[in-house]
């Protein structure tokens, strides 16, 4: 039976859906360029009119993926009542940090039994809370309304537009939430497996942005293959003991939003958080490298957050804290990295 409704998710034995997408970045674009080409509405709810009207004239989005051809059943907008109007699904895609002002601003257009997608990955500074949290009380629903469904695992935007293989994970505490959006993305090149440990995928996502960093320091600081791997698995196995001690499963974080995004990040050459570990590691200038116009990355405000964190699940966590101290000048990459590799050795367990 499960194979039968994974065929029908795939041959597009559905209802064609209205689909809003908050934000116009890259995994926005890619977002809505993926439903569409499933035979969805995708309406794009964008900040820029000009912006906009270009891509409705030329269905190229001007500031993300500009090499791609987005499907013409793409509609761009500046107008939220058009955009959320009977909307079926609200796929939210504007950085973590943005959010609550975002969705405060739209919230009473939102239809209240509509799912939110959120792609987002990372943690609110200031108050510490994960999208799952953020998205209904930004909205001020109540959690039995709607359902928030977090998608998440390796999945770089420019391989979605390119239809390479993927597969990513929906998670929810709404089991028909997370079944519609799995109806919605899943594809013959895109594979949605569903959970319902909420925690630990959002904790993976947001912490393995502050293990990239740390990854491309040690490629910028040129120390080998066997450095890097040796401090990703250390990273790997903090992002676990923090994870579990606020109360997610250890197989979560075994699974495709944790060692699966973890490998992405770390080691894929798009991810925008190691490139900014990378130019660090090289010794760029840091106001140039943080305030970099290639986009988000996240790792760098959630790096902020990761000695708290570690302070309040007393938890020990060299790798993740150290980029934070980096992140703050109080160690240069190189100092850092052989601070980490100078811990004393124990006993390798869970």
């Amino acid at each position: 039976d499960q194979m039968s409704n994974r065929l029908s998710y795939i041959n597009g034995d559905f209802e064609p859906l209205k689909v809003a997408i908050l934000g116009g970045g890259a995994f926005g674009t890619a977002m809505a360029t993926h439903v569409a080409r499933k035979g969805h509405r995708a309406i794009m709810l964008l900040r820029d009119k000009s912006v906009c009207k270009f891509m409705n004239r030329n269905h190229i989005n001007p500031k993300y993926l500009r090499e791609f051809k987005l499907p013409k059943d793409i509609y761009a907008t500046t107008s939220a009542e058009d955009a959320l109007e009977e909307c079926d699904v609200l796929i939210h895609a504007v950085p973590v940090q943005s959010s609550r002002k975002v969705l405060e601003a739209i919230k009473d257009l939102v239809p209240k039994d509509v799912p939110v997608v959120a792609v987002s990955k990372g943690i609110e500074l200031g108050n510490k809370k994960l999208m799952c949290d953020l998205i209904p009380e930004a909205l001020g629903r109540e959690p039995q309304q709607g359902g928030v469904v977090v998608v998440s695992g390796p999945s770089f935007a420019q391989e979605i537009m390119d239809r390479r293989p993927t597969s990513v994970v929906a998670a929810s505490k709404s089991p028909e939430a997370a079944e519609k959006v799995s109806r919605l993305l899943t594809s013959k090149y895109f594979r949605v497996s569903m959970t319902d440990d909420v925690l630990g995928v959002e904790v993976a996502g947001a912490l393995k942005n502050v293990l990239a960093i740390a990854a491309g320091i040690c490629e910028g600081l040129n120390l080998g293959t066997n450095a890097m791997s040796a401090l990703v698995t250390q990273g790997n196995a903090e992002i676990r003991w923090l994870a579990t001690a606020m109360g997610a499963r250890p197989e979560t974080l075994a699974g495709l939003s944790g060692m699966g995004d973890i490998l992405l990040t770390c080691f894929g050459s798009l991810s925008r958080n190691r490139r900014v570990g990378v130019r660090l590691g090289k010794g760029d200038p840091f106001e140039d490298v943080i305030n970099s116009k290639q986009g988000v990355a996240e790792g760098v405000f959630t790096a902020r957050l990761v000695v708290e964190l570690a302070d309040e699940y007393k938890v020990l966590l060299p790798v993740l804290t150290s980029v934070a101290r980096i992140l703050c000048r109080e160690v240069s990459p190189k100092e850092a990295v052989f601070e980490v590799l100078a811990l004393p050795p124990w006993t390798e367990s869970a």
